[in-house]
């Protein structure tokens, strides 16, 4: 037989020894992952760059004080609560010592870190941490997913970039649950955009055993999800609806019960002076800042100028009417932040979660020649490199 007539014959009819097995092909989700961490790579890498880039001005600051960047990251103030929990679990009274009941911090990320350090090497602090730097990656590809399927690839990068470059971001490479949080809230709102309900209800869930403010991610899903049942019955959507507040709930619910009283979580917050007063404290603390203090502290004046653009950033994006669950999830969150009555430091803090009030400016860049781009996303890089080196090493208190 000639070799031309061999080469047509059917691969079935070919000797054992002749045939080529078919080629393996990776299951299509496992596929589809790939592709999709391809597409984000840029993004990540930028990421990791800014993230870096600031980790070594603050390694380098630290230095040069003679301060252990180690312990300040890992197990310094709200990750020290953190560690305590996951040690030695939540407190069973109430007390009436202010700022000391440990029962304000929700329970997903210290039970996670107790879990993980059961089976890793490494102390608790050090699971946290490197924890919390892996839900820093898993939160910026979410960042980049929304500001990619609503404006494209090299928004969506850009929208990454100001997230990692935010004046407090020094908190995502902490033992904080800022990231934990942001990751649930970005892959939530990303799953709203898609009509994936469950995977939205059910992350917004998540989230609201994470942070307090997880209540307003619940707020947008449900919101959001109710909504879209104006045009069909959906069961999914429905579902998804009541699941993403049952985390807060829960844990509110669980609260309560440990303490005997129904408004047990409430009166926590009330001991840690976490009331919403209309905004009647951040006035005050605006008006002593700027009209009374002749000698305003550098990290309050930044906390301030943070939430004032968020507030204006807000308003920009109701002007280009972005969706209405990213709407709802700034909205809620910035009333929560400015109307609170507690602690003003932290506030800036609160609003690293509320990635799309910077959909605006991801989009004014985008439209910058290279050049001015690239000048905007280098100050942004430096102004955040040195408010999280003077967060961590020169104001007194917690970031």
């Amino acid at each position: 037989m000639s070799a031309t007539t061999q080469a047509n014959r059917p691969a079935a009819l070919l000797p054992a020894s002749r045939r080529r097995p078919p080629a393996r092909q990776a299951p299509r989700p496992t596929r589809a992952l790939a592709h999709a961490l391809r597409h984000a790579a840029p993004a990540l890498a930028a990421y990791a760059a800014v993230r870096l880039t600031c980790l070594a001005v603050l390694w380098t600051w630290a230095h040069a004080e003679g301060v252990g960047v180690w312990e300040t990251v890992a197990s310094d103030w709200d990750a020290n609560w953190y560690l305590g929990i996951a040690d030695q679990g939540y407190a069973r009274e109430l007390g009436t010592k202010f700022d000391s009941n440990n029962l304000a911090f929700f329970p997903l990320y210290p039970v996670t870190v107790k879990v993980l350090a059961a089976f890793t090497p490494g102390s608790r602090a050090t699971v946290g941490l490197l924890f919390a730097v892996a839900c820093s990656f898993v939160a910026a590809w979410g960042v980049f997913a929304v500001g990619d399927r609503l404006y494209g690839r090299r928004a969506g990068v850009l929208l990454t970039v100001l997230w990692a470059a935010f004046p407090v971001s020094a908190v995502q490479w902490m033992g904080y649950t800022e990231s934990l949080f942001t990751a649930f809230v970005a892959w939530s709102l990303y799953a709203v955009l898609r009509g994936d309900w469950l995977w939205a209800g059910s992350l917004a869930a998540l989230s609201g055993l994470t942070r307090p403010t997880g209540v307003a991610l619940a707020a947008a899903v449900s919101l959001a999800a109710l909504l879209s049942l104006r045009h069909r019955l959906d069961r999914r959507a429905l579902a998804g609806a009541l699941l993403a507040p049952l985390g807060w709930l829960l844990y509110v619910g669980w609260v309560g019960h440990r303490l005997g009283r129904w408004d047990g979580y409430f009166a926590v917050q009330k001991l840690w002076h976490n009331e919403l007063d209309g905004g009647r404290e951040t006035l005050r603390m605006v008006r002593e800042l700027f009209f009374y203090d002749s000698d305003p502290e550098l990290f309050l004046v930044m906390v301030t100028l943070t939430m004032a653009a968020a507030a204006l950033l807000f308003l920009v994006c109701l002007k280009q009417r972005q969706p209405l669950p990213l709407l709802v999830f700034s909205g809620v969150l910035l009333v929560i932040v400015l109307g609170s009555g507690g602690v003003y430091f932290p506030r800036a803090r609160f609003l690293l979660p509320g990635f799309p009030l910077l959909l605006p400016v991801a989009l004014y860049v985008a439209g910058l020649a290279r050049r001015r781009a690239a000048l905007v996303v280098t100050a942004a890089v430096l102004g955040s490199a040195y408010c999280g080196g003077y967060m961590l090493l020169v104001w007194p208190s917690a970031p």
